[in-house]
């Protein structure tokens, strides 16, 4: 595995790719990784790590301009905890659902790209259908689980003049 690509930031707050020795701005570092490239931040005189500060400043802008992904209320849960207890869960926690989502979001990609040669509708109704199918199979599975088990239902006369005729009928050895 090869090293993270560093990139220096400078007082006058620019931001230098030592990889491909030019300055680059702070969108720049946002295609990074969209990209999936690593990389690290480095403060030019220190050589103090500044990444957490630029992603931070990256998703501040985005916030601002646009449709926010981030919610108020979702901002200020996150905020009350710091100083928790639970503080150190809450990362993993956060990183573990976002992986979740990415895997799922993956798989949905997929099936998408499988089914491309429909049309849109054709798409959304057959996913109406599978779900009202697993509704309905959910709802007839609860319903039987929970509900008395039926009787035996009694045996009507015919049924039992037939058993009669064919046990006499048999030849007994």
């Amino acid at each position: 595995m090869s090293a993270p690509r560093v990139i220096k930031k400078y007082p006058n707050r620019r931001l230098y790719d030592t990889e491909i020795s030019s300055y680059i701005t702070i969108e720049d570092v946002r295609q990074l990784i969209v990209d999936g490239e690593e990389f690290e931040v480095r403060d030019a005189k220190t050589g103090e790590d500044l990444t957490r500060q630029v992603l931070l400043q990256i998703i501040a802008e985005h916030e601002q301009a646009g449709e926010p992904v981030l919610s108020t209320q979702l901002l200020s849960q996150i905020i009350r905890f710091y100083g928790d207890s639970l503080q150190g869960f809450m990362g993993t926690y956060l990183e573990r659902s976002m992986q979740m989502f990415l895997e799922q979001q993956q798989q949905f990609r997929q099936q998408m790209g499988g089914l491309l040669g429909q049309a849109p509708w054709t798409l959304l109704n057959q996913l109406t259908e599978r779900n009202l199918e697993l509704w309905k199979e959910f709802q007839q599975n609860l319903v039987s689980g929970l509900g008395p088990r039926p009787a035996a239902r009694p045996r009507d006369k015919e049924q039992d003049k037939h058993a009669a005729e064919k046990d006499t009928a048999k030849p007994r050895a």
